[in-house]
């Protein structure tokens, strides 16, 4: 295959689960006006990606068509330029994200656009690695829209639902960070990586309320629900005032969800930077060649993964 004349791509000819994904060579894209060319080195699986693609109906409310792309975080190196970008050099080490054509060789983005409307591209800061920059977009942005919503401070113990998932390390790091105590709910297998990030440990599942009022019987000042709404009802039951709990993949009478789209401007540059200095850890649980792209989404998506799954270009 030829750099010049074709590029591999990820992509769905139907709708469905990882058995759906082929890897294919398509045309080189080509950088327009007010445009980049990225050439991938990595880029970063999430929950969203697969569940965006699962079947016909819920692609077409994300605005997706066949022949589809998959994936949405990225990094590599800007190789092209369209007319008019000032912003970005050949040769510049970028991250970001493109809705749901991120797995492959190429991806051109708006240098004025967002993740779900042309893509968008920020600087990699030395110190930081490619395969972690491909992590940082959606789950950084979606922990520090729930972190906005609940505020966390040096006074509070706050309460996050699945927090080794993707979203999750970045959130507990977060609120550590903002100084809050941390009770993490898991799985037993995830508690020494729990741990690991800053978080008390808690078993998720029935009896969660009491759990957590024994490892805090001066109650629990906030929570965020990044898996489901358990978090939210045993929030509720400790007496969490709705306006301080969060969720982002569920909608709850009274709660606020949490969205990266809403996540405040900068956000991204400031996760990176604290990532570059060593002060916010990415897990990286496996990386995967792209030819592997079934079985990276298949372990992706049993959500017992701790920390992020990133393919390789």
């Amino acid at each position: 295959m030829s750099g010049k004349e074709a590029s591999r791509a990820v992509q769905f000819e139907s709708f469905g689960g990882p058995e759906a994904l082929r890897v294919r060579e398509v045309p080189v894209p080509q950088a327009g006006p007010g445009q980049i060319r990225v050439r991938v080195t990595a880029a970063g699986l999430n929950p969203m990606d697969w569940f965006m693609t699962s079947d016909a109906e819920t692609a077409a409310r994300f605005g997706l068509s066949l022949p589809c792309g998959f994936g949405t975080d990225y990094a590599g190196v800007v190789d092209q330029l369209g007319d008019g970008v000032r912003e970005f050099a050949v040769g510049d080490r970028v991250f970001g994200g493109a809705l749901s054509r991120a797995v492959a060789d190429h991806v051109v983005v708006d240098v004025a656009g967002t993740i779900a409307v042309g893509g968008e591209a920020h600087r990699t800061p030395d110190g930081l690695d490619d395969r972690t920059a491909s992590a940082l977009s959606i789950a950084g942005c979606t922990a520090a829209a729930a972190l906005a919503v609940v505020d966390p401070g040096p006074d509070d113990t706050v309460l996050i639902g699945a927090a080794g998932g993707g979203v999750g390390v970045f959130a507990v790091q977060l609120a550590r960070l903002a100084g809050a105590r941390v009770i993490g709910t898991g799985s037993e297998s995830s508690a020494e990586a729990l741990r690991a990030l800053g978080a008390e440990p808690v078993a998720y599942g029935d009896g969660l309320a009491d759990r957590v009022r024994a490892l805090a019987p001066g109650g629990v000042a906030a929570a965020m629900d990044l898996h489901g709404t358990d978090t939210v009802q045993a929030a509720r039951e400790l007496g969490v005032p709705d306006e301080r709990i969060t969720a982002i993949a569920a909608q709850v009478d009274g709660i606020t969800p949490a969205n990266g789209a809403n996540a405040a401007p900068g956000t991204l540059e400031k996760i990176a930077g604290l990532v570059a200095e060593g002060r916010l850890r990415v897990p990286i649980a496996r990386s995967f060649p792209v030819e592997d792209i079934q079985a990276a989404v298949e372990l992706q998506k049993g959500r017992h993964v701790h920390g992020k799954v990133v393919i390789d270009l």
